[in-house]
């Protein structure tokens, strides 16, 4: 049977999606993953290099995996909300590198119910 889906908008799963993310450990590998991504994606490109395009699922996943499964000891979003959590990948990582994470941390916490 499939999960039901609980969000409908993008922006209604990003706030989860950032309490999924409180250890900073996995924070940290989430970045680090999708700095990989970009920089795979425009080496890539430039050089022409094409196994560099290849790479990209393992160093994105790769890292958020590792952060998930033996740091927040949870499941990651991507199984659910494919689509959504990649995004979400995306703009977290713009928010760090803006400032603006600790300020979205704190509104996701108000606004995804405690886990019981």
């Amino acid at each position: 049977m499939a999960t039901e889906k609980k969000y409908k908008t993008f922006w209604s799963f990003y706030l989860y999606y950032l309490t999924e993310h409180g250890d900073l450990k996995n924070r940290v590998l989430h970045f680090i993953g999708t700095a990989l991504v970009i920089a795979c994606l425009i080496a890539g490109i430039i050089l022409g290099n094409w196994w560099l395009i290849a790479v990209i699922p393992v160093c994105g996943y790769g890292f958020a995996w590792v952060g998930h499964f033996f740091i927040e000891k949870n499941k990651p979003a991507t199984f659910t909300y494919p689509l959504y959590s990649l995004g979400s990948d995306f703009v977290m990582f713009w928010h760090i590198i803006t400032g603006q994470l600790p300020k979205k941390m704190e509104e996701a916490r108000k606004t995804i119910e405690p886990k019981k």
